[in-house]
Parts: C-alpha cells; structure tokens; sequence
C-alpha cells in the first residue's frame, strides 16, 4: 500500500476533534472486518479528482494516502442523491478500524476549483460500523457497516453514506464537522494539486450541463 503512517497528527487534523483516543466499549468480534474502506464519487458528468487523504481512524491511526481509488461519477446520481447506488472499490483506500476524522483535497472539474474538506463522523455511527448489520450480505452471512461513500458536487458540496448490507438502501450519516474551503483558504491542499482547469470540459460534459442550471442539481 503507498500509504504514510507517522507518529504525528497533522494540526489542522486535530482541529476537528478532541483527541484520537479508541472508543470506549469496543468489545472485539471474531468475524469483525479487518479493515473499513472509503470510497469517493460523483454525480453523472460533474467529474471530481481526490489527491490526498489524511485520516484518523477510530483506534488513533493516523494515515496518508497520496495515491487513492479513482474518483468515478455514478451515472444514475442526478439531479440529487440518492441512497442505492454504490461506488466501485479499489485497492487503496482502507484503514484498520473506522475513520473518524480524515481531511482530503479534491479537484473539482466541473468547477475548476480545488477544494479542502475537513469532516468527522460522529461516535454513535462508529459504533455502528463495529456492530453486525441486520441485515446479511447477498451470500447470507453476517455483514458489517466496513464501507464509507463519500459524494463530491458541484459548489464543494460533499454527503456521506455507510454502504447498505445486502439489498438494504445506504445509510446517509449526519456529520459532527464537515467544513470545506478554496482559495486562499487553503491550508494543507495549498499546492497538492498541479492542475490549472485550463483544459476545459470534454464533450460528454459539455453534452450533459448544455440547458441546465449550476450547480445541475440540488446537493
């Protein structure tokens, strides 16, 4: 895994909770996943690019990821989210317990602006994902909430889902933070990305916002 693991805690990380201690009560599970993935997407034709992740995990792990999973747009998100589509997986994206706190920095294409978000799950969702599902998995075994979904939209707009066990609908989570800034606001995605927005859109872009209004939806 291209992943950085350091002793420290990147400040502005710290800024958005108390400290990284493990949560109490905890109680370790045999079949618990040994790792919890996060994912990030975009509704159709409105691409957005991650190029960095700090995360704290539940536990206290702090990790960097400077090569994360593609960033793809779910074709049937438009015009507003919505609970049943899922995001493909990837190789790159896991941790060892749920994450609690992470910061990324995104490129968002379809704005041509880069972006920095700031956001923390709050505890009674990371006790979930450390409890068995009830519902089963589509081989009918015992299923975790091990998967986070995470939306990127137009104006830096960003919502966060658990994955749904089986046939069950994602869980849409109400974050304790969730902070985004651009700019000169930018603090430590000041500089991560290269890119100047000076390509322009492709034509399936093009083809999709031609008529609409911006942001192309409500987010």
């Amino acid at each position: 895994m291209e992943m950085i693991r350091v002793a420290w805690l990147l400040p502005l990380l710290a800024l958005t909770a108390c400290q990284g201690k493990p949560l109490p009560g905890a109680a370790a599970q045999s079949d618990m996943p040994k790792e919890w993935t996060f994912d990030f997407f975009t509704p159709k034709a409105l691409p957005a690019l991650v190029t960095f992740a700090a995360i704290l995990d539940a536990d206290g792990r702090d990790y960097r990821f400077n090569t994360l999973n593609s960033t793809p747009d779910l074709p049937m998100v438009m015009g507003e989210w919505n609970d049943r589509d899922r995001t493909p997986g990837g190789y790159w994206n896991h941790v060892n317990s749920p994450p609690r706190h992470i910061i990324f920095c995104w490129d968002s294409i379809i704005d041509k602006r880069v972006y920095e978000t700031h956001l923390t799950i709050p505890k009674p969702i990371l006790e979930k994902m450390r409890r068995p599902s009830e519902f089963k998995d589509y081989r009918g075994k015992t299923a975790y909430y091990d998967r986070v979904q995470i939306g990127l939209a137009p104006e830096g707009k960003v919502a966060v889902w658990l994955q749904g066990s089986g046939s069950e609908p994602n869980y849409r989570v109400t974050l304790s933070v969730l902070k985004t800034v651009s700019g000169d606001k930018l603090a430590i995605c000041k500089g991560v990305t290269k890119s100047d927005f000076s390509y322009g859109y492709d034509k399936d872009i093009k083809d999709f916002i031609k008529g609409k209004k911006y942001p192309y939806g409500s987010w």
